[in-house]
């Protein structure tokens, strides 16, 4: 008998598909070459909304500790754009709260420091929370105290005995990948100090609708977030929306920033208005936009089927660039092998070597491009394809093209 599902944000039947991607692997969950002859596990990845509050979810099909392992192979700091985001941020964040060696920074999913590096350089104290113990050791090296955990209510308690609350609690990309999405939030209202700030970024699911990104839909984000659905996610906690901005990370991304509901010194910004009006223009407020999904999933599939298919009936050979997990999303739904993208490249010397989960694609270094000087070059991590085009522009040099798969196939010189 098959348990029923229930939204993780406002415990309703979950019984409306928003996508379904059929089975695939954990998209962080590389083969290494002595394990390419064992068995893999395949998981359901299958998207639902929420009827009554709209949350775009995937149910829990692995454990967070089996995701976010002592192998996690995900390192912030090898994107160049990522680490000057990062920057601008943090130069930002100093200035408009007046942080000072006397504040405290909390990171919550801090990774390998690539962010509280920028604070610690203005000797604001910093703390950073991150489950995945190899890659906290990182930033432990860097000089950055991190704590190795899953954040929540217990770990916010822990550090309010100590002493410790944030003037500035901040997460990015970590909202997603919380599985237990009620005592995530509710951890964050014990750590903020009364006056203090928080700062959240996530993938903006108005986006991912309109740009057709479903690949960034896999078993690490639990979670698929509009303006509509997170603010009420963070009002039943006692935290108000108080400011939101559109920025490009991610393809598209929400930053919002969150008050105590108590703390009447900071004022409602026209933003939040502006951008709830947006959305339900857009119809995110009404569940026939959800229903009607997955007929874009398809199409785009379809396209870069039928793009590959007909590159190598030319005879023209094409690889990947990347090894990110929105890769390995596209790569298993669209059922693309060896025989159609004969390889990827990665930045990320923790990757090369290994094989993509599912597909048993090998990771070489991005030198090797320049060996075998394909045809195309597919950009997986197609939201840092500016980045990508610039650093690989010898590909040109032999008459290779660039592919770029989201929202659909566009191939460019």
């Amino acid at each position: 008998m098959t348990t029923a599902l229930t939204c993780r944000s406002c415990n309703a039947a979950l019984n409306q598909t928003f996508a379904d991607l059929g089975m695939s692997p954990i998209s962080n969950a590389f083969i290494k070459p002595s394990m390419l002859r064992s068995s893999e596990k395949f998981y359901p990845l299958h998207a639902y909304v929420c009827s009554s509050c709209l949350l775009v979810q995937l149910e829990e099909v692995e454990a967070p500790t089996e995701i976010f392992n002592s192998e996690y192979a995900y390192f912030s700091s090898y994107s160049l754009s990522w680490l000057a985001h990062a920057q601008r941020y943090s130069k930002m964040m100093i200035t408009k709260l007046q942080l000072n060696t006397n504040s405290q920074v909390i990171e919550i999913a801090s990774n390998d420091g690539y962010l509280l590096q920028y604070f610690q350089a203005k000797n604001i104290p910093v703390l950073g929370i991150e489950p995945a113990a190899n890659v906290a050791a990182v930033a432990e090296a860097k000089g950055i105290t991190s704590l190795v955990e899953f954040f929540s209510v217990s770990t916010a308690q822990k550090l309010v005995h100590q002493g410790i609350q944030a003037d500035l609690l901040l997460g990015n990309n970590v909202l997603a990948h919380v599985p237990d999405l009620n005592d995530f939030v509710a951890g964050m209202k014990i750590i903020l100090r009364s006056n203090g700030v928080i700062t959240m970024e996530f993938p903006h699911l108005l986006n991912l609708i309109q740009q057709n990104q479903f690949d960034t839909i896999y078993h690490e984000h639990f979670s698929y977030f509009s303006l509509l659905a997170v603010e009420k996610v963070f009002t039943r906690h006692g935290l108000t929306l108080f400011d939101v901005e559109e920025i490009p990370t991610h393809g598209g991304s929400l930053r919002i920033y969150l008050k105590h509901q108590e703390n009447n010194v900071i004022s409602i910004e026209p933003s939040i208005a502006a951008l709830q009006a947006k959305e339900i223009q857009a119809g995110l407020d009404q569940i026939e936009t959800y229903a009607n999904y997955s007929a874009a999933v398809q199409a785009t599939k379809r396209k870069l089927l039928a793009f590959l298919i007909a590159a190598k009936d030319q005879g023209k050979t094409v690889v990947g660039y990347g090894a990110p997990a929105k890769g390995n999303t596209l790569l298993n739904y669209c059922g693309i092998q060896t025989d159609l993208l004969a390889y990827t490249v990665d930045m990320s010397p923790h990757k090369q070597g290994l094989f993509l989960p599912g597909t048993h694609i090998p990771i070489y270094a991005p030198e090797h491009i320049s060996v075998t000087k394909p045809d195309y070059l597919l950009i997986l991590p197609w939201n840092l394809q500016n980045e990508i085009i610039e650093q690989m522009a010898m590909i040109r040099t032999w008459g290779g093209k660039f592919v770029v798969p989201i929202p659909e196939v566009t191939v460019m010189a």
